[in-house]
């Protein structure tokens, strides 16, 4: 069988790498780093220390973002030479060494070729993060803990920094809900598509009978918004309830009233915040959080407008979207885009990049067929 025409496959990579630093905008992308690292140098960059996770967070995450892309660039160079050799030297091992490494570095490239398609108005926002327990008793509350475990996982993979604004704990295991911020630039884009409802079924560990179970959590994402963005929320219309933070099995975390809990009342939209010690500060990240569920359900209202007019009655983004099948085989599939793989104990410990990756693609070509 004859070997991959490395020559055209290497200058295809090459000319789709230059595509996406161009879209990436790497010189800008320097540029930004060198001033946060300016900013990171400042001695007294720690007085603020809600904007110096900001700044330390994002340089980490821009840094990485360049690092993956000089890296693939420098493995593209290093394959060039390497087949060069291979093939002055007629030394097969070392070929097929070389088409190895040139099916991995297509992969990818092709994963970071989705980065480009991330061109919504909020996809470079940083992202928040809900998850809530649904029908399934305790079996649903421990899947919705799988399921930000899965999430934590998946952002510590990629070295970018969570924030943990509130946790509440079930009473037998698991979690009720959680909501978390994800500091990494597109982290909103890439993460939007998780969006919906998360099906698991599984023997149930906690049914001494053994049997099957299903069991359902929901996925909300959000961007973080910017001081430039236009929502305005009137104090009117908001309860403010203050309560003692706890943790799983009812266990004191805080022993005064800091934790916060906001309530919007022309909407019903609820958000609590409890990682910081002081009142003031679980105040204020409660409604950074309030006021991008705002921002996300004004735009939800205004596309749900414009698909009525269209006459669109096509299922909408964000129903049951993944299926979790532990038993009586082992499968995650995505119901919107048809990718499965046979390994769940992996993509619930963060290895949900090919499914991001899907979702993308498919959100891509949903948006152009409905324009």
């Amino acid at each position: 069988m004859a070997g991959p025409d490395f020559d055209a496959q290497i200058k295809q990579l090459q000319a789709t790498m230059l595509t996406i630093e161009r879209v990436l905008d790497i010189d800008a992308m320097r540029r930004d780093i060198a001033d946060l690292s300016e900013q990171v140098a400042a001695p007294d960059l720690w007085d603020d220390q809600d904007h110096a996770t900001r700044v330390t967070g994002r340089l980490s995450a821009l840094q990485g973002e360049l690092d993956r892309v000089t890296s693939l660039r420098g493995r593209i160079e290093d394959l060039e030479i390497m087949v060069e050799l291979a093939q002055e030297e007629g030394d097969g091992d070392a070929l097929a060494d070389a088409e190895a490494e040139l099916g991995r570095l297509q992969k990818s490239v092709e994963a970071l070729e989705v980065r480009t398609l991330l061109s919504g108005e909020y996809d470079e926002r940083e992202a928040i993060v809900s998850i809530r327990s649904g029908a399934g008793g305790v079996d649903a509350a421990d899947f919705a803990e799988m399921l930000m475990r899965m999430y934590t996982r998946w952002a510590e993979q990629h070295k970018y920094p969570v924030e943990v604004y509130d946790v509440s704990y079930a009473e037998e295991a698991g979690i009720k809900s959680a909501e978390f911020a994800i500091h990494a630039p597109y982290a909103y884009g890439t993460l939007s598509v998780e969006a919906g409802t998360h099906r698991l079924v599984r023997i149930s560990p906690f049914d001494n009978q053994g049997r099957r179970q299903t069991s359902f959590a929901a996925v909300e994402v959000v961007p973080v918004l910017e001081q430039t963005d236009e929502i305005e929320v009137d104090e009117n219309d908001i309860r403010v309830d203050v309560f003692r933070s706890g943790g799983p099995g009812g266990q004191s975390v805080n022993t005064t009233d800091s934790a916060v809990r906001l309530t919007h009342l022309p909407t019903g939209i609820v958000v609590s915040c409890q990682n910081e010690k002081s009142q003031l500060q679980n105040k204020a990240s409660a409604m950074v959080v309030l006021k991008a569920k705002l921002l996300a359900k004004k735009k939800a209202e205004e596309a749900a407008l414009k698909k009525d007019l269209k006459g669109d009655v096509a299922a909408t983004w964000g129903d049951q979207m993944r299926n979790y099948v532990l038993n009586p085989y082992q499968m995650v599939k995505d119901l919107r885009t048809g990718f499965e793989v046979g390994t769940p104990s992996a993509v619930l410990d963060g290895d949900i990049d090919d499914f991001i990756e899907a979702g993308i693609r498919w959100r891509r070509d949903a948006e152009k067929a409905d324009a």
